[in-house]
């Protein structure tokens, strides 16, 4: 299978997101890791490996420019192949925590991490099943409806600390859903790479609709 290049488009995209050329070639390097571990496990959906760097790279690099400033820890909830967790390790969020409990996409990304050079911390168990981390940011992409995703992630959010989660266009369902059981302060910020998507940026994330 053909590793796909990112085009001049794609390439001035990360640019502006003030991505050095040195980190675009640590991420080619994990594009074709990624392309050839797909011959063997389903890392990502096979009709996506040809916009690979639209799909995935540039979907999860879009969340760079909006991590808080300050912030000491990210939490990754179902990394799967890195998106977005490993590739905002390599673009240089700090502390990077990727839970994935498949033993096999976990042997993906200790290699991946290995060849980019990127320090992570990769947790092969359920999320359910790991202490606190006091996570600064939380973020997940395409892993379950978001009352779900927030009862995962509450628990590991430090105080002050917010989530961005990576929607389709069931986003405004999926807040409404949500409000029935959580108070959380939310941003809708469209999506650069689905024109239905959309990144959830929720903050002040407490149970009880009702809570003060």
């Amino acid at each position: 299978m053909t590793v796909p290049e990112a085009s001049e488009a794609e390439r001035a995209t990360l640019a502006g997101f003030g991505v050095s050329r040195e980190t675009i070639e640590r991420l080619e390097s994990y594009a074709a890791l990624l392309v050839r571990w797909q011959a063997r496990i389903n890392l990502v959906g096979p009709d996506t490996v040809p916009a690979l760097w639209r799909r995935h790279l540039i979907d999860s690099a879009q969340l760079w420019p909006h991590l808080p400033d300050g912030a000491r820890r990210l939490v990754d909830l179902g990394s799967g192949a890195g998106f977005p967790g490993l590739v905002l390790a390599i673009l240089g969020a700090p502390d990077v925590h990727l839970v994935e409990s498949d033993a096999r996409k976990g042997a993906f990304l200790r290699e991946a991490a290995r060849i980019t050079a990127t320090p992570v911390t990769i947790l092969s168990r359920r999320i359910e099943q790991i202490p606190p981390l006091g996570a600064d940011v939380i973020t997940a992409r395409a892993l379950a409806p978001l009352p779900r995703l927030l009862a995962w992630a509450a628990p590991h959010l430090a105080p002050g600390g917010q989530c961005l989660f990576l929607k389709g266009r069931g986003a405004e369902d999926e807040l409404t859903a949500a409000a029935k059981d959580w108070k959380i302060g939310h941003r809708r910020i469209p999506s650069l790479t689905d024109p239905d998507g959309a990144i959830l940026q929720l903050r002040e994330v407490r149970s009880g609709p009702d809570q003060p």
